[in-house]
């Protein structure tokens, strides 16, 4: 018979820093494999969304190397990384090691980054916690901020340097480690996916993918001025039936009488066509998309919902009578 192990008091233990990610990675990122991979990706950019979102910068650059290192620049406010008298530690101490912190936890009070991506203070660090290696480089208020992270780990604290130009921003070069991930080979197809979406649903925010091929980088470049309505005229065609129409509404709504008030904002574009058939729905930017035809007439229907709260969306039903021809 098989010795039992020994179950006792000394037999409970606690993960500590970034095995919290690293031992555990679907926990947070949904899976270990592929997929877990591509949403760490996702983490880093949303942030440079979220600051592109506020109108601080209308440029994100988003490089895949051969090397499957990531790199995210935007040229918003820079990430403040330095001390905080507040909580009496470093800025970039919190953010890239410390699971729930952030600075978008009060948005219901200020009304900053009302409709954002990341509200639970936990892609940053966690993606961090996921690399085989991490470098920050950040510019503001004069100053240049480096940080270098190995496995989760800080090597060589905080650098900072005087800074001249007058330009702002964060760039995050990383590599997602394979002692975390089963495999971190993310195609091409994902990049350009997922950042023509990001596109399509935030307005006039011009996103650049550069993939390293050899010793040159092919370039790929996004940008919808008019949002929902410039995607829908794109993939209509000259051809359409109609004109592509547009409603927007926004009101303070609740999900109990006993909770407090949050802003929703819905965006509805649509156009009817007899040669393309589409219906996509996004939610802070979440995108999914299901084919409906409707006999011999199809619509476009492309809504952009967005919410200042972390809890789970209400579920917002919409109901559409067609005339349809005879």
């Amino acid at each position: 018979m098989k010795k039992q192990a020994a179950y006792g008091n000394e037999s409970i233990s606690s993960l500590k820093g970034a095995d919290r990610v690293r031992k555990r990675p679907a926990v947070i990122f949904g899976s270990d494999g592929i997929e877990g991979c591509e949403h760490s990706i996702f983490e880093i950019l949303s942030n440079s969304i979220d600051e592109a979102r506020e109108g601080y910068g209308s440029r994100i650059i988003v490089t895949r190397y051969e090397d499957q290192s990531v790199e995210v620049e935007d040229f918003g406010r820079g990430i403040p990384v330095d001390y905080n008298t507040k909580e009496q530690r470093f800025n970039w101490e919190l953010l890239f090691c410390e699971l729930y912190a952030g600075g978008k936890y009060n948005n219901d009070a200020d009304e900053s980054y009302e409709y954002s991506l990341g509200l639970n203070g936990l892609g940053l660090c966690s993606t961090q916690y996921a690399s085989e290696y991490m470098d920050v480089d950040i510019r503001r208020d004069g100053i240049q901020y480096l940080l270098h992270f190995e496995k989760g780990e800080n090597v060589g604290g905080l650098k900072k340097e005087s800074y001249t130009k007058k330009d702002t921003g964060t760039r995050i070069r990383w590599k997602p480690d394979l002692e975390v991930f089963t495999d971190i080979q993310v195609p091409v197809e994902y990049f350009l996916d997922i950042i023509k979406r990001q596109a399509i649903v935030n307005d006039g925010v011009t996103f650049v993918f550069r993939n390293q091929v050899g010793n040159q980088f092919e370039t790929t470049e996004f940008c919808y001025q008019n949002g929902i309505v410039d995607h829908v005229k794109e993939i209509a065609g000259e051809d359409a039936l109609t004109s592509v129409q547009f409603w927007q509404t926004e009101r303070k709504v609740r999900d109990r009488d006993d909770k407090d008030e949050y802003r929703t904002k819905i965006n509805v574009a649509c156009a009817f066509s007899n040669r393309t058939k589409a219906i996509e729905y996004y939610h802070n930017s979440s995108w999914n998309m299901a084919v409906h035809p409707i006999k011999r007439l199809e619509t476009h229907l492309y809504i952009k919902l967005m919410r200042i709260s972390n809890r789970p969306p209400n579920i917002i039903k919409m109901k559409a009578r067609l005339p349809l021809p005879m």
